[in-house]
């Protein structure tokens, strides 16, 4: 890059960053905010389910057909108000989160995140709602693989808050990112379940601060898994995070019921 040529934050995601107050001036901390634990009504725990004997026909081991699996993604009803259908690709994505270190497992954690492949393959379906209030999106997916792959994925998900705890990065507008990775609190779902919350700080070319907040989350139940993350500007509220899980394994082993049900 040229020295005369300085970076700068797109006006489609300074904009929105400034209408919020999200963006403020080169004094203010732009990390330590404070994040609860849990929702603050959280929805009843789930059981674990018994395992199926049906047998599978498909590669991942998956028993859902791909109706079922499609009708085991959350929706913006069960989300409710503020959250629509998406609109697409959030502002924020290319410009803040298609990223670049030098660390090599702490890559992987950034590719997987922009490419949506936190369960470290495609997803089987995928489902996109935004808050148009405050640009926030949630990207909620089934998995495609089998059990003991996402069991593998799901616990080097657990050595990123150790390996990857804090890193600097740089986006393809060469800023510069600090990016640190937590633990997050997930319900007592499922078989297995790991969540993570990601930042990214950092500063444009004119002094200004911004911050991108993510929560991952990922769950399997039986031989199916789903993921999700919930991602925007400044900090992210935790308790749609933790609906969503809460609603997407309710919404999964309800599936799987009915489809041991048929066999």
């Amino acid at each position: 890059m040229s020295p005369a040529i300085r970076p700068r934050i797109p006006r489609a995601v300074l904009l929105p960053l400034m209408a919020t107050g999200l963006l403020v001036g080169g004094g203010c901390a732009a990390l330590g905010l404070e994040h609860p634990r849990s929702a603050p009504h959280p929805l009843p725990t789930l059981d674990r389910p018994a395992p199926t004997s049906k047998a599978s026909a498909r590669a991942d081991g998956s028993t859902l057909t791909d109706e079922q699996a499609q009708g085991a993604l959350i929706t913006q009803t069960d989300l409710g108000a503020p959250w629509t259908a998406t609109r697409g690709a959030a502002t924020w994505r290319d410009a803040l989160l298609k990223t670049r270190t030098t660390v090599a497992e702490c890559q992987r954690l950034l590719d997987a995140l922009y490419s949506d492949e936190i369960l470290g393959a495609p997803a089987r379906v995928a489902i996109g709602l935004d808050d148009a209030d405050t640009d926030a999106q949630i990207r909620f997916q089934i998995g495609a693989r089998r059990p003991a792959d996402v069991d593998t994925t799901l616990a080097w998900l657990g050595t990123m808050p150790t390996n990857c705890a804090r890193f600097t990065a740089t986006t393809d507008l060469g800023l510069v990112e600090d990016v640190q990775v937590v633990n997050a609190p997930l319900p007592e779902v499922g078989d297995v379940r790991q969540g993570l919350r990601v930042t990214f700080a950092g500063m444009s070319d004119d002094g200004q601060e911004f911050l991108l907040t993510m929560d991952v989350a990922a769950v399997r139940i039986g031989e199916d898994a789903f993921a999700l993350t919930n991602g925007g500007l400044g900090d992210v509220p935790n308790d749609a995070t933790q609906a969503a899980v809460q609603i997407g394994a309710l919404r999964l082993a309800d599936i799987r019921r009915q489809g041991r049900a048929q066999v």
